[in-house]
């Protein structure tokens, strides 16, 4: 935490008479400012820089509305700040880049994108990284053993897979989702035809795809990013593999329209929360208007940074010793819908979401929580907005939703 020393004294003198000339007097001196810098930390270069510099944005954009409300902790008036790296969705340089914010004094990290890399994350999906027993671990998303189930159960229930040959890029990400698809499918009484591995740098992916053919399945699951996704899915079709494919959320974006083109029509994933169509009306206008289109956690990076914010206003305090406890106390309205976390740091509640890729687009299919998939509709599945009595409070929306607006979000 860095503070600004800018003090403002008002010195006011008073003229008194002669025989008894009056001291000088000094007004209270204005409480010192703070400013509190929030980390945002994501690959902001290679090939999935989209990703993280959409995360990076809800980041900025919670930054910027915090300071519009200006706050005051402690009696002083806070100027939050937000600093952002580049972990280039590699562990190592993850690492260092951990070091680099530590040696900066940041309040908190908002990130990283991947799980192999992660304070408080609004897309690492990987069940380790809340299962160490660590008390400043927060996710705002759901988990690989909830979204692995999820697509899992489609592929097997809406599918009617029989034979499902799956795929992994060896990450922490890739591998989790993966183990998690093929557990559940085993549980299904799905033929599991072949489990190949690959890399996350990897641009040919012929060989493999030829072993899978061989086994002619119905569904291919891939675990892995949408750079490596979408090349594959054009590779597949190229060698005649008429299969489904489905993916994670890491291959869950617009993205693979663009990089497999016409064979990527078809294809289905899940993600790990509830869609961009979901978002609330305030985040939406207020992202769209600054940044251009969602891409896809970014409603989740702009949650966890207003968790950081809402457990300082709690505890009163800036000092991460201190308000860090608070964040699992933390329980508000956000652009993702009510914001709160269990014991190990998890999203309570958390929805999964499936998606089919048509025109080039990733749209809302079903929402799944508690294992019970309903199809997606948008009057339900939007989270309402606060109420003003919320917003003064400090919550994420800063304003309240229009008549119209209302009786459309009653229906839920």
């Amino acid at each position: 935490m860095k503070r600004s020393h800018q003090l403002s004294l008002a010195v006011a003198f008073a003229c008194g008479k002669q025989e008894e000339p009056k001291k000088a007097a000094t007004a209270p001196a204005a409480p010192a400012g703070v400013t509190v810098t929030i980390a945002h930390a994501g690959p902001l270069t290679g090939s999935i820089a989209h990703l993280g510099k959409d995360d990076e944005n809800g980041v900025a954009l919670a930054v910027a509305q915090a300071n519009d409300k200006k706050i005051t902790i402690d009696g002083k008036p806070v100027t939050f700040k937000m600093m952002s790296e580049d972990d280039q969705a590699d562990p190592k340089v993850g690492t260092t880049v951990a070091q680099k914010l530590v040696d900066a004094k940041v309040a908190a990290v908002i990130g990283h994108l991947n799980s192999g890399v992660s304070m408080i994350s609004g897309s690492a999906t990987n069940p380790a990284l809340t299962e160490r027993g660590m008390k400043t671990v927060f996710r705002t998303v759901g988990r690989d053993d909830q979204q692995g189930p999820a697509i899992a159960s489609y592929i097997a229930a809406q599918l009617k897979a029989k034979k499902v040959a799956i795929i992994d890029d060896k990450t922490a990400y890739g591998e989790g989702i993966a183990n998690e698809v093929e557990k559940t499918l085993k549980g299904a009484k799905v033929n599991i035809v072949g489990r190949e591995r690959t890399t996350d740098k990897e641009t040919d992916f012929k060989a493999i795809l030829t072993k899978i053919k061989a086994k002619n399945p119905d569904v291919v699951f891939h675990g892995g990013m949408d750079a490596t996704g979408g090349p594959m899915l054009k590779q597949a079709r190229e060698l005649g593999i008429k299969a489904t494919f489905a993916f994670g959320d890491g291959a869950c974006t617009d993205e693979m329209g663009k990089l497999a083109g016409q064979a990527a029509e078809g294809m289905v994933c899940s993600q790990a929360g509830l869609p961009r169509e979901a978002a609330s009306k305030d985040f939406v206008g207020a992202f769209t208007g600054k940044f251009g289109d969602i891409k896809q956690y970014a409603p989740y990076f702009y949650d966890a940074t207003n968790a950081v914010i809402e457990a300082m206003k709690k505890a009163n305090s800036t000092d991460p010793a201190k308000f860090a406890p608070e964040i699992f106390n933390d329980s508000f309205t956000g652009a993702t819908g009510t914001v709160a976390f269990d014991a190990k740091g998890d999203r309570k509640d958390a929805e999964m979401t499936i998606f089919k890729l048509e025109g080039g687009k990733v749209k809302p299919i079903a929402i799944v929580k508690g294992g019970v998939s309903t199809p997606f509709a948008m009057a339900e599945a939007a989270p309402a907005a606060p109420a003003k009595e919320e917003a003064k409070k400090g919550e994420a929306k800063p304003a309240e939703p229009k008549k119209e607006e209302k009786k459309e979000e009653k229906k839920k």
